[in-house]
């Protein structure tokens, strides 16, 4: 006789009823590797996965020069410019362009907006905004929209902004039977108005 109670033997699974059917085998799951392989579509067909065509512009790469290139020639497209390093030429971009601190760009300017961290020797010919960071130096005549100039920046150079191209009219005339001088909109009509 045992003193202790002997645990319940263990039940052991039953087998599963017999059927006509096969087994179904059990599958263990794995971690499914990622696909990298290239899916190609037929030219002039969408995937269907892919979102809806928009109507906006795609938006605009930017190039870099890095700070220890030294590049001379001409640069014209449609993306952004980043100049950290050397470039002497012109630089004629649908995009904007960045003179990064310690970079030169030597040469004509075009650009939608152009900031200057570094240094800018040649004239910004056309740009809606023009930015002259406290770091910035600019050697050069400036034509452009807005400008906007940071308190120790430096700049050797002639500068028009704020004027649209055609729309700026040297004196307006005055009122019919007043004897007022006509009032003066540029620098040059004034000294005119004021020699009168």
């Amino acid at each position: 006789m045992s003193i202790w109670k002997d645990p319940a033997p263990a039940k052991r699974d039953t087998p599963p009823p017999l059927t006509d059917a096969a087994p179904t085998p059990v599958r263990e799951t794995t971690p499914a590797a990622a696909d990298f392989s290239p899916t190609v579509t037929p030219p002039g067909l969408r995937p269907a996965t892919s979102a809806p065509a928009t109507a906006t512009t795609p938006a605009m790469n930017e190039s870099l020069i890095a700070a220890d290139l030294t590049i001379e020639g001409k640069i014209e497209g449609a993306g952004h410019i980043r100049i950290a390093g050397k470039f002497k030429g012109d630089v004629n971009v649908q995009g904007d362009l960045t003179i990064e601190t310690g970079a030169k760009l030597s040469g004509g300017v075009r650009a939608k907006k152009v900031v200057i961290a570094g240094e800018l020797e040649g004239n910004i010919e056309s740009a809606a905004r023009v930015e002259l960071l406290a770091s910035g130096v600019l050697i050069g005549d400036v034509k452009a929209g807005s400008l906007t100039v940071a308190a120790g920046s430096r700049m050797r150079g002639q500068a028009e902004f704020g004027w649209e191209d055609g729309k700026a009219s040297v004196a307006t005339s005055p009122a019919k039977g007043s004897s007022a001088p006509a009032e003066a909109s540029t620098p040059a009509a004034a000294a005119e108005t004021a020699k009168a």
